[in-house]
C-alpha cells in the first residue's frame, strides 16, 4: 500500500534540505530554497509523532517520510516536503505547464470543475470531497454523488460508501487530502474504469501518478513564499492569491 508514498518520496533529490517548517491551523508549508509545498493541516491524535526534533537543514526526503506517519498533523508536514519538491514552479515548467511570474494568475482554465462540465454531461461522477459549488456546476449536468468526511451536507455520502460508488462511476475527482490521510491509493484502485482527478492546493503534481490510476492533476503552485507564510502565521490573506491553479494532463481516455 506504500508503493504510491515510496514513488513519491524516491523522487526528490537526496541534495535537497529543508529552509523553513511552518505548520498552521489550517495549512502547513515546508521550504526548500525558492519552492515551497502545501499541505493541509489536519488535526489528529492516532499516534505519538514520528519527526525529529531538528527539521530545519534536514534533508527534504528524509522531512517526507513523515508523510507515512498516522499522526495526520506529521502526515501532512510530510505531504508539504514532498510538494516542496514536485511543485516546484522551475519544475513545472519543465512539465509543459504555463507559469508566468507574476504572483497570482487568473485559474478559471485550470478549474476542473469549470473546464469538464461538458465531458461529464450525463456521466456518473463520484466527488471525494464537497468542494465549493460543486453543486451548482456539477450537479445540472450530471448523475452526482459527493463523498465528504468532514463536514457533509445534506445529500452527501459517508466515506464507507466509496466501495460502492467509485467502481460505478465514469469520472472521480479525489481531493488531496486523501494523500495526507492514506485513502487514496484504495480509492484509486476503487476507480480503476474511472477517468480520475486529483483535486486540491494540496495536490502533488507529479506524472508519476499516473502509474497508479490517476489520469489528470489539478494542483496549485506557490509563487509568494512571503505571502503563503504569513497566510499560514494566521496574519490573513487567503493562500489562493499567492499562487496559481493548474492542470497537468496524464493520459487516459476522456
Amino acid at each position: 500500500m506504500w508503493e504510491l508514498y515510496d514513488a513519491l518520496i524516491d523522487g526528490i533529490s537526496p541534495e535537497a534540505t529543508v529552509d523553513a517548517l511552518i505548520c498552521g491551523q489550517s495549512h502547513t508549508i515546508v521550504r526548500c530554497g525558492d519552492s515551497v509545498g502545501l499541505a493541509s493541516t489536519l488535526d489528529s491524535t492516532w499516534r505519538m509523532p514520528i519527526l525529529p526534533e531538528k527539521t530545519l537543514g534536514m534533508p527534504l526526503r528524509e522531512l517526507a517520510q513523515a508523510v507515512k506517519s498516522w499522526e495526520f498533523v506529521e502526515a501532512g508536514i510530510g505531504l508539504a516536503a514532498i510538494n516542496a519538491w514536485y511543485n516546484d514552479k522551475d519544475r513545472l515548467r519543465a512539465l509543459g505547464l504555463d507559469i508566468p511570474d507574476r504572483a497570482h494568475v487568473e485559474d478559471r482554465a485550470a478549474d476542473p470543475f469549470i473546464t469538464m462540465q461538458r465531458d461529464i454531461k450525463g456521466k456518473t461522477v463520484t466527488v471525494v470531497g464537497h468542494f465549493p459549488y460543486i453543486d451548482q456546476l456539477f450537479a445540472p449536468v450530471c448523475d452526482l454523488r459527493v463523498i465528504e468526511k468532514f463536514e457533509p451536507k445534506d445529500g452527501d455520502y459517508p466515506e464507507q460508501a466509496a466501495d460502492y460508488l467509485l467502481p460505478e462511476s465514469d469520472y472521480v475527482f479525489i481531493s488531496s487530502y486523501t494523500l495526507t490521510e492514506k485513502s487514496l491509493p484504495r480509492f484509486l484502485e476503487l476507480s480503476r474504469r474511472a477517468y480520475v482527478t486529483l483535486v486540491g492546493p494540496a495536490t502533488t503534481v507529479a506524472p508519476v501518478l499516473h502509474n497508479f490510476g490517476v489520469n489528470d492533476i489539478a494542483g496549485f503552485v506557490i509563487k509568494d513564499a512571503a505571502a503563503a507564510e504569513n497566510v499560514v502565521r494566521g496574519f490573513g490573506g487567503n493562500i489562493h492569491k499567492a499562487g496559481q491553479k493548474l492542470n497537468l494532463r496524464l493520459g487516459g481516455e476522456q
